[in-house]
């Protein structure tokens, strides 16, 4: 039955892993500098300070997949422009790391203040960068080119289409709809495993019962052939 629900629950599994990177996550050595950074600020003495870190890395690494404009998600960026934004945010937490904070909470606040301030910077340099980018003009951007979704470089300098973003509500609906449909395809799928489950185990199940009656029957009939045959010994013992 395990494999069972493990095979009705692998469609929904599938929506699970959808999702995208950021600008500021595509680069392993930068994440690693971010985390020797974060744990450098937080004193070995805080309680749960290994969840409080990963906590703190994953909300300044994912900032930039909640980053819209004008309904639209925004995706490129020119790589000079990502590399700014690391070095903007490693300088402000070495600004932090010289400070002398009194209390965690005082600290996440600082945190907090960072994040707020990245975003703000990361939202309006890729809005910049996607007015002119993905402009009717069709401007020629200089330099190599970030696809922040999948962290691969781009080499045309003018975009359209999924580059450039597109309205949020169809594309929400879009989502909707597959996950339907996925959905839907899980639940036929899962009934489809769920009664052929059920018509083996109820054809085991009469198979056994039939077994078991016909053990009994026939264990029935030779008691009635072994009476029959002492009744008729006894009348024949009696006729002589």
């Amino acid at each position: 039955m395990g494999d069972l629900w493990l095979l009705f629950l692998l469609p929904l599994s599938l929506v699970a892993f959808h999702g995208v990177k950021g600008c500021l996550d595509c680069d392993p050595k930068f994440i690693e500098d971010i985390k020797i950074l974060i744990e450098k600020l937080i004193p070995p003495e805080v309680p749960g300070r290994n969840y409080l870190i990963q906590r703190q890395i994953k909300e300044t690494i994912h900032i930039s997949t909640k980053v819209s404009y004008r309904d639209k998600m925004l995706r490129v960026l020119d790589v000079q422009n990502v590399v700014s934004l690391r070095s903007w945010l490693k300088q402000e937490y070495e600004k932090l790391g010289d400070g002398k904070w009194k209390g965690v909470f005082i600290l996440q606040g600082k945190l907090l203040e960072v994040r707020q301030n990245l975003e703000s910077k990361l939202k309006e340099t890729l809005k910049t960068f996607s007015e002119v980018a993905c402009s009717e003009d069709c401007i020629v951007t200089e330099g190599p080119v970030l696809d922040c979704w999948t962290c691969l470089r781009i080499t045309t300098h003018c975009f359209r289409g999924e580059y450039c973003g597109e309205d949020s509500k169809k594309a929400e609906s879009r989502e909707i709809a597959l996950f339907l449909i996925l959905l839907a395809e899980a639940v036929v799928f899962g009934s489809t495993l769920l009664l052929f489950h059920f018509c083996v185990s109820h054809r085991r199940k009469m198979k056994a019962i039939r077994r078991l009656l016909k053990n009994y029957l026939e264990k029935k009939l030779e008691e009635l052939i072994r009476m029959a045959e002492e009744k008729k010994k006894k009348e024949s013992g009696t006729r002589r």
